[in-house]
């Protein structure tokens, strides 16, 4: 499928349409918005607890210790993002290395994966994420970790059924038959027919990492180094009742956000679904 159908097909998805125009703006915003607002998020600029409106300068008000609320919302929107992103890369990594692996060699190989995959996946993820980042430090780099070792079984179980369908096709007997390598099969041959499906789990997961990293900043086991929304939100909970704008505008970003990777996830599905093609 070229690049121009795959485009005409997914505008044919209203609400994909709409998920990606509100991905772009708080992509835009993660990216060009410290660069314009340039108030440091850590500054204290304000008197504590000032709303939203109520004073100029400060269009979104300020913390409990005087922080500007909007200058955090920026600065979080680059770091939930970088980590959502980075993180879903890592459990693709895994994934595709597993599922690939499992899936074309079978056998004795494909049964140890497996069982591997089935142990992680007994294991509750953010229960997990929280056991493992708690050992370490938390910091972005061992986030990002996390997030891709308690993510990586779906894509590895997807990878999977696909290679042990496509393994069966002519295409791969007659690499085979020229004495095509394994690897060079495995990366050239049956991988790139197999990614559709991987791209729209893929697009899925970034909003989970967004979230996972959200509870863990939330509990407080997030880098303390760092401006993010879960950190705002956990930071606010205790003036919950005499501010709760303080969690109510981090809560509506992570929200926003999540929605609209999934809205562009259903997009990318009907577009890379020959099955809809009609539709």
């Amino acid at each position: 499928m070229s690049e121009r159908n795959l485009w005409q097909r997914y505008c044919r998805n209203r609400a994909g349409l709409f998920g990606l125009g509100l991905f772009a703006v708080v992509a835009l915003a993660a990216v060009f918005g410290p660069m314009l607002y340039t108030t440091d998020p850590w500054a204290f600029v304000a008197r504590p607890f000032l709303w939203p409106g109520d004073r100029l300068g400060f269009p979104l008000g300020s913390d409990y210790m005087g922080r500007d609320v909007l200058a955090g919302l920026l600065h979080g929107a680059r770091v939930s993002l970088v980590i959502g992103l980075a993180g879903t890369t890592a459990a693709l990594g895994i994934g595709v290395l597993v599922g690939a692996l499992a899936g074309y060699f079978r056998g004795w190989i494909d049964d140890a994966l497996m069982r591997i995959t089935e142990t992680f996946q007994t294991i509750p993820n953010f229960i997990f994420a929280i056991v493992l980042v708690a050992i370490f430090t938390p910091t972005i780099e061992t986030i990002v970790l996390t997030i891709g070792i308690v993510s990586w079984p779906p894509i590895a179980r997807l990878v999977r059924a696909e290679f042990l369908s496509l393994r069966e096709r002519a295409f791969v007997h007659s690499c085979v038959v020229i004495g095509m390598s394994e690897p060079r099969i495995i990366i050239t041959q049956i991988l790139p027919n197999c990614m559709a499906p991987v791209v729209v789990l893929a697009s899925i997961l970034v909003a989970t990492a967004i979230l996972i990293e959200a509870g863990l900043s939330f509990l407080g086991l997030g880098d303390p180094n760092v401006m993010s929304w879960g950190k705002m939100i956990g930071d606010a909970r205790d003036s919950l009742r005499i501010a709760w704008y303080l969690s109510a505008i981090p809560g509506v970003a992570i929200l926003l956000t999540v929605l609209s990777i999934n809205l562009v996830g259903e997009g990318l599905n009907d577009a890379l679904n020959p099955r809809l093609k009609d539709r």
